[in-house]
């Protein structure tokens, strides 16, 4: 067979495996959906605690929290109120304290949201500013601007929010503050001093109390230019993002990450970072790089369909980028702001298949047009999903997993407008279905009011379909998406090697096969047609083999045998 090799991943100062998230695994926990431990329907931190046994047994390197600090929920948490708190509906530092410590007595890292761009309204910065006035100091800490138009009523420009709606929000006295995402959100100013400094402070507070690593929200947004006279929209959109954008993707930012390097350095170990930088590949590096936050998120799977060319040419990609930081790539199907994978993969593609309803990728997010249309063809969703999280398990970097997707949970559609909370759907009238369907909480036990996520209820709907997904019934079935995940993070850790593939060629576009440095090797069917094996040593399948030959819709784990 022809084998073509990838880039290896060379330049940083220690071997790949001293330094635990270059290829672990991280799982990511919503905190108020996962398990309520007082009957509140919101999950807090000691729920989670409570399933460090789950956390265990499944088999990661790691949890990432997103946020659990003080907060409105005007965004789900990431309208931070307190930034070195933890909100009183979730628990206390204590909590926190006893979460990192048992985490740790099992060899889990933990790893926690910080989110840089804005603050909640609820901040007392944000108050404080509000009072004080204009020309104040306080008001200096965040991007408030005169309006236009008679009296200044009319915004200062004609910018959009990311959740809809315009982007500046006046307060009583007549000025306007950038929001660039809910009103409840105002950008903070990145060129004071102070909202600096007070940054350090809460990376120090974090770390100093055991936190491995932080991921960094919106990491690209951080710094901008709002020099007088201020674009148009139209104007911005017009411009290249090539470092010298007014608002995005500046080169600016990473004089920021640069001082948060040497905080994290200052420890031992250092504390590790990864940015949420949705940017141009080309300027990915820069985040990823040691001098920088030193990993940035590939969403690239995440975006992609269920297709082997799109799949091989994401991988390349992705080492390629890399090798020219010097980090490892992340790799991710689902996380709390997208459909899941397993019910993207169900859906028709409007483009392949004949009669299938549309279904739109709105900026980063994924909706299902209608709510529940188009019809989701629920297994093979499902086969697909299993077939495409070996694949992405097996890949040289981190692994992220989302909470439940380890169930196989599906999007949940069903849910009312009375029942829904992610701002996007509001501010955009209803016509986008926004996240809520991915933050649904957890079903536990097969029965009950809550499916054992708590005492009392859940703060979002759960389906009735919750029983068949829930780890009362996974862990007593062999063959459930459950069991897989853990069979197969037991044997990554086992199985892991050096930060490279090669490429087998395997004679069909739609049949990807790929070799890890110690033979670990890895064929996934894309295609509609089985595709025979010339091996039968398989370590671990997500689906059933059919008399030697690999069946569409599914991947197979062999090894170790040829090296390279």
């Amino acid at each position: 067979m022809q084998t073509q090799f990838s880039s290896v991943v060379k330049g940083w100062a220690m071997e790949p495996t001293e330094e635990w998230w270059r290829q672990g695994a991280v799982c990511q926990i919503y905190p108020r959906s996962f398990a309520d431990s007082n009957g509140d329907a919101l999950g807090d931190i000691a729920g989670i605690t409570s399933r460090i046994d789950y956390l265990e047994r499944l088999g990661i390197d790691a949890v990432w929290l997103s946020p659990f600090y003080p907060s409105a929920l005007a965004d789900g948490g990431y309208d931070v109120a307190d930034y070195r708190d933890v909100d009183p509906r979730l628990g206390t530092l204590a909590d926190f304290d006893e979460l990192v410590a048992a985490l740790h007595a099992r060899g889990v890292k933990i790893v926690v949201d910080i989110v840089p761009n804005h603050t909640s309204d609820q901040h007392e910065w944000f108050q404080e500013a509000l009072d004080a006035g204009r020309g104040s100091a306080a008001r200096e800490r965040y991007l408030f601007r005169e309006g236009t138009g008679p009296d200044g009523a009319e915004p200062p420009t004609d910018w959009v929010s990311m959740f809809g709606g315009p982007a500046w929000e006046r307060v009583a006295d007549g000025q306007w503050y950038l929001h660039s995402f809910a009103v409840e959100q105002p950008d903070l100013n990145w060129a004071n001093p102070e909202v600096r400094a007070d940054f350090v402070t809460t990376l120090r507070f974090w770390s100093d109390r055991g936190v491995d690593g932080f991921r960094i929200d919106v990491a690209h947004m951080l710094t901008k230019d709002l020099t007088e006279p201020l674009l148009s929209r139209s104007e911005l959109d017009a411009l290249p993002v090539d470092g010298l954008h007014p608002m995005v993707d500046r080169d600016d930012v990473h004089e920021v990450y640069a001082e948060w390097r040497r905080v994290f350095d200052s420890y031992d170990p250092p504390r590790t970072a990864v940015a949420e930088a949705w940017v141009h590949r080309s300027r990915v590096p820069l985040y990823a790089s040691r001098d920088s936050l030193g990993q940035a998120f590939n969403f690239d799977l995440l975006l992609a369909d269920f297709d082997a060319a799109q799949f091989r040419r994401i991988v390349v990609d992705n080492l390629e980028l890399a090798e020219q930081s010097g980090s490892s790539s992340t790799w991710v199907l689902s996380n709390h702001d997208v459909v899941r994978h397993a019910t993207r993969y169900g859906l028709p593609h409007p483009d392949r298949d004949a009669g299938g309803a549309p279904v739109r990728k709105h900026g980063t997010d994924w909706v299902i047009s209608g709510g529940v249309d188009p019809v989701l063809d629920r297994g093979r969703g499902e086969r697909r999903a299993r077939a495409a999280t070996l694949f992405m398990l097996a890949l040289p970097g981190a692994s992220y997993i989302y909470q439940g997707e380890e169930l196989g949970l599906h999007e949940v559609a069903e849910i009312g407008p009375e029942d829904r909370q992610d701002p996007t759907f509001f501010r955009s009238e209803g016509t986008d279905y926004g996240r809520d369907g991915c933050r649904v909480p957890l079903p536990w036990t097969a029965s009950g009011s809550s499916f054992g996520f708590g005492p009392d209820g859940a703060h979002l709907p759960q389906p009735p379909w919750f029983a068949d997904y829930s780890v009362e019934r996974e862990e007593a079935d062999a063959s459930s998406t459950l069991s897989l995940y853990r069979r197969a993070l037991a044997l990554r850790r086992e199985l892991q090697s050096a930060e490279r593939l090669a490429w087998v060629d395997t004679g069909r576009d739609d049949v990807l096969r790929f070799r890890r440095p110690n033979g670990w090797e890895v064929v996934t069917n894309f295609g509609l047609l089985p595709f025979v094996l010339d091996r039968d040593d398989a370590l671990l399948t997500s689906g059933p083999l059919d008399a030697g030959a690999l069946p569409p819709d599914t991947t197979v784990w062999f090894g170790p045998g040829n090296t390279y």
